[in-house]
């Protein structure tokens, strides 16, 4: 089970004005990450090359990614949850080729393993239709509170009973996204990245058959 919320945090959709706050967030989040340690094992840089990492993802098709945020009783922002809708899940060609001069400042020499990476992150994803969460993440102060959950129910609720996608690569997270009606559908592994879970929620049986 997950831990009930100290206090409950009030969940709404992001706006741009919040795009800050999330890179700060989840930057911080991401800190022990598995797969972007593997990425950025320079502990030392590795905040640093974090907080280009989401400053690049949260904009990298122009737009911000629909997105809810977490907000302490003071207002602040305190997780957030990147989403992809259906059939928007991949970033186009096109946007590689015009952020590739960001793509390098921001991982230099580990470009091409992350590149890799992608690569067989896209070949295990699901082509199913489906809402495709691509970073959920609470800041330190706020772990342990449920926010985490909150965020994720609010995505799953914003999804209407469709079906949801995700991949982690943290093992404790596993059991978090089964209590919230996730399966595993598949765990692999690219050369020496860390081990990752393809998650898949089905959604609601009448959303499926519409």
């Amino acid at each position: 089970m997950l831990p009930a919320m100290r206090p409950n945090p009030v969940i709404r959709p992001a706006t741009l004005a919040d795009r800050p706050a999330i890179i700060a967030v989840l930057a911080a989040a991401f800190i022990d990450d598995p797969a972007l340690a593997w990425i950025f094992p320079d502990a030392a840089r590795r905040p640093a090359r974090l907080t280009r990492f989401f400053d690049l993802i949260t904009l990298a098709d122009g737009r911000l990614p629909l997105a809810h945020v977490a907000c302490a009783s003071d207002g602040r922002i305190i997780g957030a949850a990147l989403w992809r809708p259906p059939g928007a899940w991949g970033l186009p060609t096109t946007s590689l080729i015009a952020n590739l001069p960001r793509l390098v400042a921001t991982f230099t020499t580990a470009l091409p393993r992350t590149l890799g990476l992608m690569g067989a992150m896209d070949h295990q994803h699901d082509r199913r239709p489906h809402w495709y969460l691509q970073f959920i993440g609470v800041s330190p102060a706020g772990q342990g509170q449920g926010v985490g959950g909150a965020l994720l129910r609010a995505g799953l609720a914003r999804a209407t009973g469709q079906p949801c996608y995700l991949e982690t690569a943290t093992p404790s997270n596993v059991g978090l996204y089964q209590a919230h009606g996730f399966g595993v559908r598949n765990e692999w592994q690219h050369g020496d990245a860390p081990n990752f879970w393809s998650m898949w929620h089905p959604g609601s049986v009448t959303a499926a058959a519409q």
